[in-house]
């Protein structure tokens, strides 16, 4: 999850959790249950800009395909390594070959078996997406089949990987047959409760039972490039940021 450079939206603060667990239009949200999300036979492709984003985004419904592996194809469309800009540290070198390695242990944290699941990673260039999103559309329909469940970053999420990531996959389903499924990440910083700008009348909630909670942030954890300080520099992931995406749930946009 790499902070998109200048003149974007995702600045300090943030909204704070607080804020979000007063707000109306969250609290009347539906409720979805994994199984109608992801009837059994159904495949999940989760489309993820940076290493994490699959975990901070929807870490528990990944968890919810334990013993179904065979049926999740994760495509990591960048590796991450422009998340640490100027760092001596985390130069993108180390983050290329770190990152996914992140990631490959956050999913076996969520209880996934590794082997039997298909996982494909493309090496765009971070915070450059958006230069290659016709080719990652044209990529993804190579891919997709009917009816698979195309779960990725939400197209105005706020984040230029995010979007262009958003964009080129509803253009994928729109050919493919394929439904898509967009959750927020970024949009938890930079909106407010209430807000219109998010799709509320397509947004569900999947509450995550304690110990898919929990499994999630363990998972979490194993991000440390992302959730440790850099010597002064604070943590790409800040407490708050975290706070916002371990919320009892994961919201969708169906």
């Amino acid at each position: 999850m790499n902070q998109q450079p200048v003149l974007n939206p995702i600045q300090a603060p943030g909204t704070p959790l607080a804020q979000w667990q007063t707000c109306g239009l969250l609290q009347a949200t539906p409720a979805i249950r994994h199984e109608q999300l992801l009837p059994p036979g159904c495949r999940l492709v989760v489309v993820a800009p940076h290493p994490d984003d699959e975990i901070l985004g929807c870490g528990g419904i990944l968890a919810g395909m334990a013993g179904r592996e065979t049926e999740v194809l994760l495509v990591s469309v960048s590796d991450g390594e422009a998340s640490h800009p100027n760092s001596t540290h985390w130069n993108p070198g180390r983050l290329r070959q770190q990152r996914p390695r992140e990631s490959a242990e956050a999913l076996r944290r969520l209880g996934l078996h590794l082997p039997q699941l298909s996982w494909l990673r493309l090496g765009l260039a971070d915070s450059a997406v958006a230069s290659r999103e016709r080719w990652l559309g044209d990529h993804l329909r190579t891919l997709l089949q009917p009816g698979d469940r195309v779960l990725s970053t939400w197209r105005q999420d706020g984040h230029c990987d995010h979007e262009a990531v958003g964009r080129a996959c509803a253009q994928a389903c729109r050919i493919s047959a394929a439904e898509l499924i967009e959750v927020p990440i970024w949009a938890w910083h930079w909106a407010h409760p209430n807000d219109p700008r998010l799709p509320w009348q397509r947004a569900r909630k999947l509450f995550l039972p304690r110990d898919v909670l929990a499994r999630k942030q363990h998972a979490i954890a194993a991000h440390a490039s992302q959730v440790q300080a850099d010597g002064k520099t604070p943590p790409v992931l800040e407490h708050e940021a975290l706070a916002r995406l371990l919320q009892p749930f994961e919201l969708v946009f169906i």
